[in-house]
């Protein structure tokens, strides 16, 4: 029974086939160590065989990205019925694709002092090819892909030997030689782990995984469209497809977290009106003291259970990313949830949000010189909260009709002053809000088409992720969210002063600037009246200075960057991501994980919609945009 175990058995092999031949995914054990993924069928078979002696930590992950790999032990009596295996899968696939490649992939050894020290982690690569073997369109794929992999700004060096070798020294060859099935061997110098005690340097694990992951796809593309009858569209759509429980059970445990509060909600002062009174009865000469909702969480004790969730066994490289952004997000924030009222709340506001760099406080400068206030613009019509929230639930059914499950509410609070706010799909509405008429439909397509929106679409897909909120989203959606404001012919010129008037009280705050100064300088030298000034201040001095204005001017100013570069708008609105993750989302997209949004912005369809967004593709600036005002 013993040496039974050290065997795969034909069973176990015709079920795999029969697995394969169906397109159905497998994932199964192999005996002593490893296991067989197959995500779906596709021409390319990766390997990795762990060494009989001695440790290779971390080598075997950077097969485990793909979609298709063997990882099984190396030893002796595991071997002929390994060969069997690969064999039969490899003929099945031959069958389906004309031509399969077998890679296979180890460790070599480290060969530098500086590497022997871990000083140096530059990554090297040799690629075994058999003498006769003829893929040079492929090869020079791989040779160029990996070529551009680096590590601590260390470029890799590649080399291609031609040898009768083509798998790890000491083992013997698992592919036959047949004429359709194509033999590489890749070795990786381990620059991913001290050689001298075998652990390893993490970071520069996953760095390296992530690149080698995005070369070997671009080559294995190269290869089956010159060697097989599969024509991917793209060489992400060979990546995995298939998430497993494990991902899924991640994902549910960093949204359970982000659910257990609200940061914005928990940052915003619930006594502003009280405070607004006071500050006038001091003849806006003292500081207002604001109050904050009690925590309904222990930050350490949250913390605790941030930092229990395994992110590590997600063997996707692509979606670990988006998972290890999140986690830092969320502990800062937790962080910033125990500063409340302390200095230190601000620095973690300016790790969260950044500082407001020079070109966006020049550009709110010279806004604010020429967009001067006229007097009347804040004393039209206005609607009450009341009307409002009428108006914003006409817009929600209107988006229900869409999608049954659409379930956003409105309500009038007392605890956000004047303002609006949309948290987890609800748009929250200050008992004190007083609405500019001509305002209306702006703030509806901002609030509703944007914010809500993004909301239900992210939890139409399978991450949860996408509707708790990517880190760093909220430039990009206050970005997408002002650019609707346009879109619809409501981005007054008082809007855009009062983005710009948010950029430099941040700026303010941050060189140190008391919230009087800002106040007094935003009504006295900028000419807003006293009640939105104290407004402005609030916003960037509560909890202790948060610098998040500043994200409204800033993503507006990159998202005409990313249109003027030909981007595509309503790819963004499947769901809440940040710019950088606008390159994994459309690898998502191709590789079958995330779906297509299942709602449209009413915006794209109003009047002047396609015509204004014409012309941002053109190149227009946020400058450009206030001549489109009187």
């Amino acid at each position: 029974m013993a040496a039974m175990r050290k065997v795969i058995t034909a069973r176990f092999i015709d079920d795999v086939c029969k697995r394969v031949r169906e397109g159905k995914r497998v994932r199964r054990a192999l005996p002593i160590w490893g296991r067989i993924q197959v995500d779906r069928p596709l021409p390319v078979v990766c390997v990795y065989r762990r060494p009989v002696k001695g440790d290779d930590p971390g080598t075997a992950g950077l097969v485990t990205t793909e979609p298709s790999y063997i990882l099984a032990s190396g030893s002796r009596s595991l071997q002929t019925s390994l060969k069997n295996l690969l064999g039969e899968i490899v003929g099945t696939l031959c069958g389906q694709f004309g031509a399969v490649l077998i890679l296979e992939l180890w460790a070599g050894p480290p060969s530098s002092a500086h590497e022997r020290d871990g000083l140096h982690a530059q990554p090297r690569f040799r690629i075994h090819v058999p003498r006769r073997e003829m893929l040079g369109r492929f090869l020079d794929t791989l040779e160029e892909a990996l070529s551009r992999i680096s590590v601590d700004r260390n470029t890799a060096t590649v080399e291609i030997v031609r040898s009768s070798r083509c798998h790890p020294m000491g083992s013997g060859s698992l592919a036959a030689r047949e004429p359709d099935w194509h033999v590489v061997g890749l070795e990786v110098a381990p620059v991913y782990r001290s050689p001298g005690s075998e652990d390893l340097f993490p970071i520069v694990l996953r760095t390296l995984r992530r690149q080698l992951s995005r070369a070997l796809q671009r080559s294995f593309y190269q290869f089956t469209r010159t060697h097989t009858t599969h024509r991917p569209p793209h060489y992400q759509a060979l990546g995995r497809r298939v998430i497993r429980k494990v991902v899924f059970g991640i994902d549910r445990q960093l949204a359970e977290v982000a659910d257990g509060f609200d940061f914005l909600l928990q940052v915003t002062p619930v006594n502003s009106e009280a405070a607004w009174r006071d500050f006038q009865l001091s003849k806006y000469s003292r500081t207002p003291n604001f109050h904050y909702r009690p925590l309904a969480i222990d930050p350490p004790i949250l913390k605790r259970r941030l930092f229990k969730i395994l992110i590590e066994r997600v063997e996707d490289p692509a979606i670990a990313d988006i998972f290890r952004q999140k986690r830092d997000e969320l502990d800062r924030q937790i962080t910033m949830l125990g500063d409340i009222n302390s200095p230190r709340f601000m620095y973690g506001s300016v790790q969260l949000y950044g500082n407001v760099e020079e070109p966006l406080l020049r550009l709110a400068e010279e806004l604010l010189q020429r967009l001067p206030r006229k007097p009347s613009e804040e004393r039209r019509s206005r609607l009450g909260a009341e009307a409002f929230a009428e108006r914003a639930e006409d817009e929600l059914r209107q988006y229900a009709a869409k999608r049954t499950d659409l379930a956003a509410k409105v309500e009038i609070r007392d605890d956000i002053g004047n303002g609006l706010m949309v948290s987890r799909g609800a748009l929250f509405i200050g008992k004190e809000a007083r609405i500019p008429a001509s305002r209306v439909e702006a703030l509806l397509q901002h609030e509703i088409g944007t914010h809500v929106l993004t909301y239900y679409n992210g939890r139409a897909q399978p991450l949860r992720q996408l509707y708790s909120g990517l880190a760093g989203y909220e430039a990009l959606q206050e970005g997408i969210a002002v650019l609707s404001e346009y879109l619809v012919g409501g981005l007054s010129r008082s809007r855009l002063r009062l983005l710009a008037a948010r950029v430099l009280a941040a700026h303010r705050l941050l060189g140190g600037a008391p919230f009087i100064q800002t106040f007094t300088e935003m009504h006295e030298a900028y000419g807003f009246e006293k009640r939105t000034a104290f407004s402005i201040a609030l916003r960037v001095y509560r909890g202790g200075g948060l610098t998040k204005d500043a994200v409204y001017l800033r993503g507006l100013c990159q998202l005409l960057e990313y249109l003027k570069s030909g981007g595509d708008l309503e790819p963004l609105l499947v769901g809440k991501i940040a710019f950088e993750h606008i390159p994994i989302i459309r690898e998502l997209r191709r590789r079958g994980i995330l779906r297509e949004p299942p709602l449209r912005p009413r915006y794209m369809d109003m009047d002047g919609a396609r015509e204004r967004l014409a012309l941002l593709r053109n190149g227009m600036t946020v400058l450009d945009l206030i001549r489109r005002y009187p």
